[in-house]
């Protein structure tokens, strides 16, 4: 059975005055509408109705009752359940009052929510000191665009300094509109010149049509003259003003402008200065915007106007998408042999997307080490996601990016998605070295896509802020700067010998925690035990400029961010090929000089024949050198890919060169052989044309994926290891860590058992912390949560 329905009759703008015989209160002035209600109206739903008839907002916003027969109390509604109950009090009258009543200084700053009508303030209830037109949503942003109902703030009428600073800085949209025959490119471009005119003069309109084909507007004063017309030309894209009567016959033009802005309109405002500083920020920008047109922004209001800017110039993040399977065509297309692919999901929401142009697929391959860092980084854009990267590494020890990928968030699936793009695109015969954190998805994924063809080094910067983090409160700040100094020391060791001193020098310090150490794999992270060829490289953060320019573009729209990172590495590869043109040496610069480093060390060792092809180097070390496989005990050449200072010794002193023992990937000629191959551009996307459909591809829809950027500040960048070794705070009587004398609960527990101990004997009371802190340090282990 339908519910009864009930007349609510709202009234706002009014006061309450008592009765002095009675007490009852009666409201008296504002204005009244009336509403429907019944018990299954959303108390959210009849708030908007209200604001929508009032012309006002729903914050601050108080909705108030009398009990029947009760005129002396007025109840207030906040919650559904109240609703219901009022509707339940009056259920057997056909109607009820109700009073809306607004908190003054909420009203002073709400902007009026436009409504299917336009009113005054003073119409709706909000008594300003002088009458505030306000202008319809539709005027801003017109019929064919999106209409945003989020207000950005309110320029008070009644405020003349205020009112002076609009009038000053709208001087320059004076001429906006300058008669019939002038044209625009769009009717968004109408539009907007017709607002900055409006303000810029003083008065208000309402739109009489307002569509794809025509636009009329009329001043909103009753009975005036001023109206305008604009219409398409035929045969063509323009818009032109047709008729126009720039006379008022009201008072309109004295009027002081009020308005609310929208994100579209502010976004518009401070676009232009957007593409001078692409960092401005929310707070500079509602400094500029209250100081030039007298509108108070709080800073999310600047933050939204800022990406309606954004999105205004380099379009809509969500439209981006869709044009995702057209941009990845597009790069196959320039870059022969590059590979662009997109995947979505069941409902078509995207997935992940994999780029590896074919210059960075063919410089890897022809002249790159074998070794590839990977990680990741979180992208900051409407939609979020991370971005995984493959960065390798050129003959300078310059960073090579080799591939890419957009996924909608980091998972073990996507890692193994991507490392098998990767493979796909750049698999050869030589196995290839990785270097990234020892998360269970990467190495479970590289032990399944790559197998027996690859090694996995742990990146040491990892390894050390997690065995960093395990220490903290079980250790002072210098014994575990002094073990974490002991990792690098220990992962950098050539030799066996070297490494097991190292940890001995932990042992020394922490017994558990040398056991972490050794439970830690050293054979993918020590240098004494790694089979694969780092080339001493040890931390995957290597790739940390190209992870710069990602954090530059990461708020773009999605294919706008991967051709900005497209131009950059186009940008790169030319750069360093006009500039490797000119070297004339056999290595390149910075192999070069190392190479010539080790040779001035050659000169002051001594060499001794041992036997067949081994001698004896004698230096600051005893070193033997093997000319038959051409190694050296030492390791250094094995692990660096250059010659160390005694093979140079003993290849100088047989008359051969040491640049024949150098690694072919430090050649300038491997050098040039990395850049050859050019990035193309891509050519603009253009939007396809509605109602032409492409008769050669099947249109592929991609929508944004469901996340969307979380609330709150983003996580700040990992920093080093050895700046996160903070100082702890250490109690000066127990010396214990993380408290002080004032909070420390052992000795507070010992002087409340006994208050003499401390007064009698200063020494006791450490004696017996110290005892307990021994005590407790013999049955404590470090708890290694390293993943095996």
């Amino acid at each position: 059975m339908a519910s009864k329905k009930i007349i609510a009759i709202c009234q706002s703008g009014g006061e309450f005055v008592t009765n002095n015989e009675d007490g009852f209160l009666t409201y008296t002035g504002g204005e009244a509408y009336a509403l429907d209600i019944d018990d299954q109206t959303v108390l959210a739903d009849f708030k908007k109705e209200v604001a929508e008839n009032f012309q006002c907002g729903t914050e601050g916003m108080t909705i108030k009752y009398f009990l029947p027969g009760n005129k002396k109390t007025l109840i207030t509604i906040s919650k559904d359940k109240d609703l219901k109950r009022m509707i339940n009090f009056v259920k057997d009258s056909d109607q009820v009052e109700i009073f809306i009543i607004y908190d003054k200084a909420v009203v002073k700053n709400t902007p009026i929510v436009s409504g299917s009508r336009s009113t005054t303030a003073s119409e709706a209830g909000l008594t300003p000191a002088t009458p505030v037109d306000m202008i319809h949503c539709d005027d801003l942003l017109g019929a064919d665009a999106a209409i945003d109902n989020t207000p950005l703030g309110v320029y008070p009428g009644s405020n003349d300094e205020n009112n002076e600073k609009t009038r000053r800085a709208a001087t320059q949209w004076e001429n906006t509109i300058t008669g019939v025959g002038q044209r625009f490119n769009s009717f968004a471009e109408f539009r907007e010149a017709l607002h900055k005119y409006s303000i810029a003069h003083g008065f208000t309109y309402r739109y009489k049509k307002n569509d794809s084909r025509r636009v009329t507007a009329k001043c909103k004063v009753e009975g005036c003259s001023w109206c305008i017309y604009a219409s398409r030309l035929p045969t063509t894209q323009l818009i032109c003003i047709k008729k126009m009567n720039g006379k008022h016959t009201c008072d309109g033009a004295a009027v002081k402008a009020a308005y609310r802005s929208t994100r579209g309109w502010m976004g518009s405002i401070i676009k232009e200065k957007l593409k001078v500083a692409p960092n401005y920020k929310p707070k500079d920008i509602a400094k500029d915007i209250e100081r030039e047109y007298g509108i108070q922004l709080n800073y999310s209001q600047a933050r939204r106007a800022k990406e309606k800017a954004r999105e205004q110039l380099q379009g809509s993040f969500k439209e981006a998408y869709s044009q995702l399977p057209l941009f990845c065509e597009k790069i196959r297309e320039t870059n022969p042999g590059s590979v662009a692919t997109i995947v979505t999901k069941e409902d078509s929401s995207f997935h992940r997307l994999f780029i590896a142009f074919h210059a960075s697929i063919s410089g890897f391959q022809q002249g790159c080490r074998p070794l590839l860092f990977l990680d990741s980084t979180l992208l900051y854009a409407k939609y979020q996601g991370t971005l995984l990267a493959a960065v390798g590494v050129d003959g300078n020890d310059g960073v090579f990016p080799v591939a890419f990928a957009v996924v909608d968030e980091e998972t073990n699936d996507n890692w193994h998605w991507f490392l098998s793009e990767l493979k796909s695109a750049v698999s050869g015969s030589c196995p290839i070295t990785f270097i990234s954190d020892f998360q269970r998805g990467i190495r479970e994924s590289l032990q399944n896509v790559f197998g027996e063809e690859c090694y996995h080094g742990f990146c040491l910067r990892y390894l050390a802020e997690k065995l960093n983090n395990d220490l903290k409160g079980q250790f002072s700040h210098e014994a575990r700067r002094l073990m974490i100094q002991d990792l690098y020391a220990a992962a950098c060791a050539p030799k066996r010998e070297s490494f097991d001193r190292c940890v001995e020098n932990i042992k020394a310090i922490s017994p558990e925690v040398y056991n972490w150490v050794t439970r830690s794999e050293p054979e993918h992270w020590a240098n004494a035990f790694f089979c694969g060829a780092r080339y001493d490289h040890l931390t995957s953060n290597f790739g940390q400029p190209f992870y710069d320019w990602v954090a530059e573009v990461n708020e773009l729209p999605i294919t706008q961010m991967v051709d900005v990172l497209r131009g950059k590495i186009m940008e790169l590869i030319y750069t360093r090929r006009v500039e490797s043109s000119q070297w004339v040496t056999t290595l390149t610069p910075l192999m070069e000089q190392k190479l010539q480093s080790e040779t001035s060390r050659a000169r002051s060792l001594h060499l001794l024949p041992s036997y067949g092809s081994r001698y004896e180097v004698r230096g600051e070390s005893v070193e033997l050198v093997d000319t038959d496989p051409w190694d050296c005990s030492c390791r250094e050449w094995q692990i660096n890919g250059l010659p160390c200072c005694h093979a140079i010794a003993v290849s100088e002193s047989l008359g051969r060169s040491s640049y024949e023992h150098c690694s072919p990937y430090f050649s300038t000629e491997s050098y040039h052989a990395t850049y050859a191959e050019s990035i193309n551009p891509i050519p603009h996307l253009e939007k396809p044309i509605k109602g032409e459909p492409d008769m050669e591809h099947t249109v592929i829809v991609v929508t944004p994926p469901p996340t969307k950027r979380p609330p709150g500040r983003p996580k700040m960048k990992k920093v080093d290891t050895f700046d996160i070794v903070k100082r702890q705070m250490q109690c000066s009587k127990c010396k214990g860590l993380g408290h002080n004398k004032k909070t420390c609960g052992k000795v507070n527990n010992i002087e409340e058992q006994d208050p003499l101990v401390h007064e009698q004997d200063p020494l006791l009371l450490n004696g017996l912390v110290t005892v307990e802190l021994e005590e407790n340090a013999e049955s404590m282990e470090l708890e290694s949560s390293f993943p095996m």
